[in-house]
């Protein structure tokens, strides 16, 4: 019996050791791997292992603790892969790189925008139509306060958390502010690229921007009218289908979070057709280095 104890504890204790919660990390996720390979190619003493089929990679990233891994495309596994990763690392900070669409006209293809908060835009009533173009929400619902798109009215969301009593109802959920304030100094330092291996190559120099607002919502977005309506009603710089789940996630375990995103296209708002299969590898790219140079900047 005592041998038989014996082994399953060895066992347990094997099992843990896979999922080390003894070092403070910095979880760096990217929603799909083009986004990551940067990075990953950066990692020191890189140690692999997969969790529910998602693998997590630990070691160093200049000079800090981290565990990388894909969030996956689309909110629901943003959030909880995100979560998956805080219930068995010890996570200390979040930070996304990625690509994503830009929504504010005076952004081009190529920039790397660090918003200061970021929205579900699909957090929404569809609400009845009562006249011919003309929606209207039921009287029972009082926080669909927001401009409406056709039928589309957004919400905030309701955040249960730690340390906090009862549900709040949230619009925006904001990054860190020292985080912030570590990316304005490390931004001065970084050289964003205006071409990718394939020879493809932006006809401008792209630029990094902090601050402003990012949308996120379950939805590819190409189309004009929906993304001059969510620069107009969130004053947006930038829409996806991963980080507000993500901050969401932060918020929630009280984890510092930031998010480095970098236009692919337009969202529906360029000349032709969608810019994604063109530039996404130098907007993966351009994001991954402004990340590393805030990693860098990290004291």
């Amino acid at each position: 019996m005592r041998r038989l104890l014996a082994l399953i504890l060895a066992l347990l204790l094997a099992g843990c050791a896979g999922t080390p919660r003894d070092t403070a990390r910095i979880a760096v996720i990217s929603a799909f791997e083009p986004e990551l390979a940067l990075l990953a190619s950066k990692v020191v003493d890189a140690r692999r292992q997969t969790i529910n089929g998602v693998e997590f990679i630990t070691g160093t990233l200049q000079g800090k603790p981290v565990v990388l891994f894909l969030s996956g495309i689309s909110m629901v596994n943003a959030a909880m892969n995100t979560q998956l990763a805080l219930d068995r690392f010890h996570v200390s900070h979040i930070v996304f790189s990625g690509i994503a669409g830009g929504v504010n006209p005076e952004l081009k293809v190529g920039d790397v925008i660090v918003a200061q908060r970021w929205t579900q835009y699909l957090e929404v009533l569809l609400a009845r139509e009562v006249a011919p173009g003309k929606y209207q929400a039921p009287a029972f619902i009082d926080d669909a306060k927001l401009p409406n798109f056709g039928m589309i009215h957004p919400r905030p969301v309701g955040v249960r958390s730690a340390g906090r009593s009862g549900e709040e109802k949230i619009q925006f959920f904001g990054a860190d502010a020292q985080l912030l304030a570590i990316a304005r100094r490390a931004a001065a330092d970084v050289k964003l690229e205006r071409c990718d291996a394939g020879r493809h190559c932006l006809d401008h120099q792209p630029r990094i921007v902090i601050g402003g607002n990012g949308v996120s919502g379950a939805a590819f977005v190409d189309n004009a009218a929906f993304r001059e309506y969510t620069f107009k009603v969130f004053e947006a710089s930038v829409l996806d289908m991963e980080t507000a789940a993500v901050a969401h996630v932060a918020y929630s375990n009280r984890v510092p979070f930031i998010a480095f995103r970098s236009l692919s296209d337009l969202a529906g708002g360029g000349g032709g057709e969608n810019e994604i299969a063109t530039f996404f590898q130098i907007a993966a790219d351009n994001s991954a280095r402004v990340l590393l140079a805030f990693l860098a900047a990290w004291k």
